[in-house]
C-alpha cells in the first residue's frame, strides 16, 4: 500500500502543464555550515506550483543518497492536511539526492458489466472472474538536491533503471544566463530527442505557467541556457505522447520522472 499511495502522490508528473503537480522542496540548496547540519525538505501535491493549496506529498518512502553514494531511509515525515515535512541530517560534506521512486500496475477491468479500476486507491489487482483486463506499468521518479558546503558528485550517477535524469552540470551550481548540460537516460540508455520541461515557481503571482520547453539531442543531452532565478520544476515522461489514465490504449509500461532544482542569479 505504500507504494500505492508514492504512485498516487507522484501520478501525473509531467503530463500536463496545468494539472496538480507532484514537488519536493528543500529550505536550502546550498548549506554553509560548520556545525551539526539539518535540511528541511516539504512535499505536496498542487496545482498553484510550490503553493500548498491541495495535499501532501506523502514522503514515507524518501530516500537519502549521500555524498559518497550510499544510500539511507529518510526519517519518518509529519504529514499535515496541505504538506508533508521530513528532517535529514546531514553529517557529511558534499551533495545529497533525496529520492522518491516506485512502480506500481494500475489498470480497469470488467465485472458483472461494468468497468471497474484497480491499483487507485482499490483494490491491488483485478479479482477472480474479471475480464477485458488492461493494464498499465507505472514507473516514477522524483528528485531533489543539497549541498552542505562543497559540491560532490557522488549521489549523482545514474541507476540504470527507469527514467532519469543525470545532471552533467552539477545541480547546485546553476545559475541564470550560464550554459547547463542535462543527460536523459532510460533504463540505463541516452534518450535522443526527448523532449522535457522546466517550469518556475509563484505560477499565481504571473498568471501563467511560464514553460520553458527543451529537448535533448543525439546524444541523449540537452546544453541550454539557464533562465531567470528561481526554484524550478523539471518534468519528463516517457512515452512523451502516452495517453492518460490507468488501462487506457496505449504502452503497457509508461515513464514519469520530476525534479525540483535552484537557478541562482548569476
Amino acid at each position: 500500500m505504500k507504494k500505492i499511495v508514492i504512485v498516487l502522490a507522484l501520478a501525473g508528473a509531467a503530463f500536463s502543464a496545468h494539472a496538480h503537480r507532484p514537488w519536493m522542496v528543500p529550505t536550502q540548496t546550498l548549506i554553509e555550515s560548520d556545525r551539526e547540519t539539518w535540511v528541511t525538505i516539504d512535499g505536496a501535491v498542487s496545482e498553484g506550483l510550490f503553493d500548498v493549496d491541495h495535499m501532501p506529498l506523502r514522503m514515507e518512502g524518501l530516500t537519502v543518497i549521500a555524498p559518497d553514494g550510499t544510500s539511507s531511509q529518510a526519517p519518518a515525515p509529519s504529514v499535515g492536511k496541505h504538506r508533508s515535512t521530513v528532517d535529514v541530517q546531514l553529517p557529511k560534506d558534499g551533495t545529497y539526492r533525496f529520492t522518491l521512486a516506485a512502480t506500481n500496475v494500475m489498470g480497469t477491468y470488467k465485472l458483472n458489466g461494468e468497468t471497474k479500476r484497480f491499483g487507485r486507491g482499490g483494490p491491488p489487482e483485478a479479482p477472480a472472474g474479471a475480464t477485458d483486463v488492461k493494464t498499465t506499468t507505472m514507473v516514477q521518479r522524483q528528485d531533489t538536491f543539497v549541498t552542505r558546503n562543497k559540491t560532490s558528485t557522488g549521489a549523482l550517477k545514474p541507476v540504470g533503471s527507469g527514467l532519469e535524469m543525470v545532471p552533467v552540470s552539477h545541480p547546485n551550481e546553476l545559475h541564470a544566463g550560464e550554459r547547463a548540460r542535462f543527460r536523459f537516460l532510460l533504463d540505463g540508455k541516452p534518450l535522443a530527442n526527448f523532449p522535457f520541461s522546466l517550469v518556475p515557481g509563484g505560477v499565481k503571482y504571473r498568471g501563467t505557467a511560464n514553460e520553458v520547453r527543451l529537448s535533448t539531442d543525439a546524444n541523449g543531452e540537452a546544453s541550454f541556457t539557464l533562465p531567470a532565478p528561481n526554484m524550478y520544476w523539471l518534468s519528463a515522461a516517457y512515452p512523451a505522447d502516452a495517453p492518460r489514465g490507468p488501462g487506457a490504449d496505449g504502452p503497457a509500461k509508461r515513464y514519469s520522472y520530476s525534479a525540483t532544482l535552484e537557478i541562482l542569479p548569476e
